[in-house]
């Protein structure tokens, strides 16, 4: 008789056990809490993939049941997803074990020292599996009763133990959003620091400093976090956990790129990205962690197109591990909302941008109050990407509806802002730098113009000076939108005024332009002790975060290039365009995808250093205009999408409003009415003549 292939697998020895024990649940649950830490969490996770949640939530709600689970901590990444399950199910197994062993550290507050710092072990682990899945309130009230419990005994071990408590404290704060009581976390944190220094003894401080530098971020001050990241970096010693080091690794980064710092933020990055990969693996958190800052320098050195499928890669790791109605999900949702906005911004398709930003929405109202911080960021994607769609739509009703929607959105956005960091915070000011672009939108000038003068006023007196000094990138924004303003009303001597301070900006941006390098010597210092101590080899890549050859750094500051004498490339020759003159010329704007002060980002300036992809030059190029190398473009480059931008603007004013594109051609019709400044403005950056640039607009138009 001939054989006869096998519908199905047989399943192995030990899982069929394993299916064998959960058959039997009910009948042997006592038995199975017996048995060892690996074997009891596949039998529960057994349950899991079963679908039967309620006997797995009965089990995980008791303290010493998850205790044993979480010392299985090779099976993490699948703990995080029987949790999810279980909190999605509507058990809320976080807040039980919470208040579980919130209770227990009370109960135990007259008992001997071991009985405490075991207590005080098990909670880091417990609050650290909770801030690792995102339930950072529930991780706050047992790092609070750890720190209660260190408070009582007066001596070295415990000071060391509640200066690690508040880090992890902070890290939960900030996380939530709860940035004044961070503050008084990193005073108490401190210290506990200064009580150990008076003794004698030094507890390294690189994680308090890069969550400080986390804080101050999230709260716009960023020279104190470029500051303080410099200290993180400082402390960076061998045998630190590689946590700690991805994580200040992380915050420099994003730090570098907000002061346009982007080589080094570069490097920065790269290391985080390589250092998670190679120690947590590809679908790891963290590495999602890393990929996150990662996309946000990609936008800010306007490589979109990659931004956007690092942002995709981050979101796929976060879905594969929490999935659900997690808030790790939510924010990658939102980031990827905005890059696919930016990047869908020439071609006016912004279906899957709302889609991201809506279901960002949708986690974060599930999960978090309504006046929550976290949802302005959310609704104010979600109204920039509507402002759009109805800027662009034919029907009168529908355009008017989704403005006001955009307005509702906008305005919950600017109250949540002012809440959380008051009226004088650079967040409240681009949230009115976007009411006054929507307003413009609406054709309610008056309002739009309260806006932006509103807007400018925060950033110069607040920021502008204080944080940046008076040329300031965020200000760029809100000039521009009130030269689009007066334009459009026709009030031409104010048109002619904020040329004249955008002018005077530029001119002090440019003298701003040399880099500091107080943040080079310790980048090398850093970087040269985890290339001693972690790193085989120093990941500095050229390309995307994950390719596979890596260049060797000497220290002494020379790039030493891989084996064969390969030379560094030439400039890329780029079609080089001031998007800020096509913009202020047809009355239009700059194309808003360079204006990244809407989440929180400042206005794009490219590095000089920045490889910019031939594609521009081959596909994007008018063959009448000269290439001009990237070096003398300086800050006026316009990549692929803005020039496609400019064009979908430049078509939207043809439709709306002739005249626009009128005042155009008769600007270079008559070039006596252009102000000497301005021609000079005109040849120092384009490099081409009117007629020439006239001519090339109109063909963007016609074709």
């Amino acid at each position: 008789m001939a054989a006869v292939e096998l519908e199905w697998i047989p399943e192995t020895l030990y899982n069929t056990a394993i299916s064998a024990v959960v058959d039997n649940y009910s009948r042997s649950r006592r038995d199975i809490r017996s048995l060892p830490e690996n074997i009891q969490f596949d039998v529960y996770y057994k349950l899991y993939q079963q679908g039967r949640l309620c006997q797995l939530g009965g089990e995980f709600c008791e303290l010493e049941v998850f205790a044993k689970v979480l010392r299985a901590s090779d099976k993490r990444h699948l703990l995080h997803h029987c949790f999810q399950a279980l909190m999605d199910h509507g058990v809320k197994v976080a807040s039980v074990l919470a208040s579980s062993f919130s209770r227990r550290c009370s109960y135990i507050a007259e008992s001997d020292a071991h009985v405490k710092e075991k207590a005080i072990q098990f909670g880091f682990v417990l609050g650290g599996f909770l801030s690792d899945a995102g339930w950072y309130g529930d991780a706050e009230k047992v790092f609070l009763s750890c720190l209660q419990l260190c408070t009582l005994h007066d001596e070295v071990l415990h000071w060391y133990r509640a200066v690690e408590c508040c880090v992890r404290l902070l890290h939960v704060r900030n996380g939530n959003c709860k940035y004044h009581l961070g503050e008084e976390t990193f005073k108490l944190a401190q210290s506990y620091m200064d009580k150990l220094a008076k003794h004698g003894h030094q507890a390294n401080k690189a994680a308090l400093y890069g969550e400080l530098c986390a804080l101050l971020f999230a709260k716009s001050h960023y020279d104190e976090a470029y500051r303080w990241c410099i200290e993180a970096m400082r402390e960076i010693t061998v045998g630190l956990p590689v946590k700690v080091v991805v994580d200040v690794l992380r915050q420099a980064s994003k730090a570098c790129v907000v002061k346009r710092e982007f080589r080094k933020a570069e490097q920065l990055i790269k290391h985080a990205v390589f250092l998670a990969r190679e120690h947590f693996g590809h679908k790891h958190p963290k590495y999602s962690d890393t990929l996150l800052d990662y996309g946000f320098y990609l936008l800010n050195v306007d490589n979109i197109c990659q931004s956007v499928a690092i942002y995709q890669t981050a979101l796929d790791i976060r879905q594969s591990v929490f999935g659900g109605k997690n808030i790790h999900v939510a924010t990658a949702h939102e980031d990827l909302a905005y890059s696919s906005y930016v990047h869908q911004y020439s071609s006016g398709k912004f279906d899957n941008a709302l889609f991201h930003a809506e279901r960002a929405i949708d986690i974060i109202t599930h999960i978090l109050p309504e006046d929550h911080l976290l949802l302005a960021s959310s609704k104010r994607v979600k109204a920039l990407i509507l402002e759009e769609i109805a800027i662009d739509c034919h029907n009168k009703e529908t355009e008017e509806r989704l403005l006001q929607e955009a307005h509702d959105l906008h305005l919950s956005s600017l109250q949540l802002a002012k809440k959380a960091f008051g009226e004088f915070n650079v967040q409240t000011a681009k949230h009115y730098g976007n009411l006054g672009r929507l307003y413009q939108s609406m054709r309610k000038f008056k309002e739009a113009e309260e806006m932006h003068i509103k807007a400018i006023q925060i950033k110069e007196q607040l920021l502008g000076k204080k944080l940046f000094g008076e040329g300031y990138s965020g200000l760029e924004y809100d000039y521009r939108g009130l030269i689009k303003l007066y334009n459009s009303v026709g009030n031409y001597e104010k048109v002619f005024e904020y040329h004249n301070i955008l002018s005077n900006w530029n001119r002090l941006r440019d003298r701003q332009f040399a880099v500091a390098d107080a943040l080079e010597d310790v980048m090398h210092l850093g970087l040269r002790k985890l290339a001693s101590g972690v790193l085989a080899v120093d990941p500095f890549t050229e390309g995307d975060a994950l390719q596979k050859s890596l260049l060797r750094k000497d220290w002494k500051g020379a790039v030493l290039r891989p084996k064969g004498g390969v030379t560094e490339a030439p400039p890329p020759t780029v079609y080089v365009v001031d998007p800020h003159w096509v913009g202020r010329l047809a009355a239009t704007t700059q194309d808003r995808c360079t204006d990244l002060s809407y989440l929180g980002r400042t206005p794009l300036h490219p590095p000089k250093s920045t490889a910019v992809g031939t594609a521009l030059s081959h596909r994007m190029q008018p063959p009448s205009l000269p290439s001009h190398p990237y070096h003398k473009a300086d800050k006026c480059f316009a990549g692929p999408h803005h020039i496609v931008g400019i064009q979908r603007r430049l078509k939207r004013a043809q439709t709306r409003n002739g005249n626009d594109l009128n005042c155009l051609h008769k600007l270079f019709k008559y070039p006596q009415h252009t102000g000497s400044s301005t021609r000079a403005h005109l040849q120092k950056h384009s490099q081409i003549d009117s007629w020439h640039f006239c001519s090339t607009v109109k063909n963007l138009i016609e074709n």
